[in-house]
């Protein structure tokens, strides 16, 4: 299917097939491509599939924060002309949905997060990379994922350009701040969302615990866990990604 991004007025974005939206936000160095799996999918099956490109690196530094890119997924969503959609988050993207669901609940029908930011995640390490170390930067976008395999040449290019660009790690910096800052431990016990969380059991970054404090604190979430997989379910194990997230869908009349 072809996923080329849209580029409409100030927003560019994916859209594919017709019927309930889910909006997917996407995490700190993750692509549109990420979702490929999840697009082609669901997008078959009675679900518009809209993946909008975040500001993560384009915005004022000032709106370089997490309830500021929530505010901008409130402004594209109301630009789509949708009502209430379902929010389907990976990493930094989760984090947003549930900021999001938090300012606005009554846009959101459901919440689907996977190795959300939010609550705790394990930054770069201690000390931000050295520019033009690029075995340093393959080696920790391998340890994103169970099977390193998944962090293709590809992925390895595109987080190396950020680390080689000045202001994207100014900012990149900038927004691990905020994530801390916004931290959604006083919030999640209010908001009642039908919430899907799908963890890998392997996850470093929002380690397992992560997972199961959401779930603790979120009145209305189910957990589903995926063995051998790490930070990002929807790309090392889409199949079963999509196995869960449909049954779940069907489960919540969503």
């Amino acid at each position: 299917m072809d996923l080329t991004a849209v580029k409409d007025k100030k927003y560019n974005y994916i859209e594919v097939g017709e019927g309930t939206p889910i909006v997917i936000l996407h995490g700190l160095m993750g692509g549109l491509s990420n979702f490929e799996g999840v697009a082609n999918y669901f997008s078959t099956k009675g679900y518009k599939i809209v993946i909008p490109e975040l500001p993560l690196y384009t915005q004022n530094i000032l709106k370089t924060n997490v309830k500021a890119f929530a505010k901008y997924v409130k402004d594209f969503i109301t630009y789509k002309g949708f009502d209430r959609v379902i929010l389907l988050g990976n990493s930094l993207g989760g984090h947003i949905a549930l900021y999001h669901t938090k300012m606005y609940p009554e846009k959101v029908a459901g919440l689907i997060i996977t190795g959300s930011s939010g609550l705790y995640e394990s930054a770069m390490g201690d000390s931000y990379p050295k520019r033009g170390d690029y075995e340093y930067i393959k080696n920790k976008a391998e340890a994103v994922f169970y099977d390193p395999k998944v962090a293709t040449k590809e992925i390895v290019d595109e987080v190396f350009a950020v680390v080689n660009d000045r202001i994207k790690v100014i900012k990149t910096l900038t927004i691990a701040k905020s994530a801390i800052r916004h931290n959604m431990a006083k919030d999640l016990p209010k908001m009642h969302v039908k919430t899907c969380l799908i963890w890998g059991k392997n996850d470093a970054v929002t380690p397992p615990e992560v997972a199961e404090e959401f779930n603790k604190l979120m009145p209305n979430s189910d957990l589903y866990w995926i063995d051998k997989c790490g930070h990002a379910a929807m790309m090392e194990h889409p199949d079963e990604f999509n196995r869960i997230v449909e049954n779940w869908l069907t489960k919540e009349h969503l």
